[in-house]
């Protein structure tokens, strides 16, 4: 008998939302569980509107599990929710409920995105996603991060506080710098 052969797993930093080939890249490190994260998501999302078709961004899981013990198996849950083509829905459903992170929760936001795995209890038990979430932590660190909420735009650390003002300065910026170095090649 032949095993059923397992397709590779799908990691967060390859789940991006926007223009791929965008000229500008925003990368925010965060945890679910931390409100600072999900203030500058609500930012990020204002200016992937404001920027359609200039900017993408990827999520990257960056869990503080001494304070927030639930932000790693929640980080778990979106990664799960990616293999079927529902990590932003299902980014933004964890993002909306930070206080329903328990295992019988993920399972109830992950069906409520749309995502079918009939054993994504058992693989969230099991932990199948975990290393992935240890690779986007270990990036993280590898970046200079330590506390949460980072943000990184064309690679550069942005300063706090990351409001929508100086975070779209910071985009028109790179957007001129970029448009400059196309004339010039």
């Amino acid at each position: 008998m032949q095993k059923k052969e397992e397709a590779p797993v799908i990691p967060s930093k390859e789940m991006v939302v926007g223009i791929l080939d965008a000229p500008v890249s925003l990368v925010l490190f965060g945890d679910y569980e931390s409100i600072e994260t999900r203030e500058v998501n609500e930012v990020v999302k204002k200016l992937l509107q404001t920027f359609e078709g200039q900017i993408n961004f990827t999520f990257r899981h960056f869990p503080l599990t001494q304070l927030h013990q639930k932000a790693h198996k929640a980080a778990e849950a979106a990664i799960a929710a990616g293999q079927e083509g529902k990590f932003w829905e299902m980014h933004q459903q964890l993002m909306e409920h930070p206080k329903q992170l328990g295992l019988i929760s993920l399972k109830g936001h992950a069906r409520e995105v749309g995502v079918k795995d009939k054993r994504l209890l058992e693989k969230l038990i099991n932990s199948d996603y975990g290393w992935f979430v240890q690779d986007d932590l270990q990036e993280g660190i590898r970046r200079g991060v330590r506390e949460i909420p980072v943000l990184f735009i064309n690679g550069k650390e942005m300063e706090k506080p990351l409001t929508i003002n100086r975070l779209g300065k910071a985009i028109r910026d790179a957007l001129a710098i970029e448009k400059k170095s196309r004339r010039v090649a």
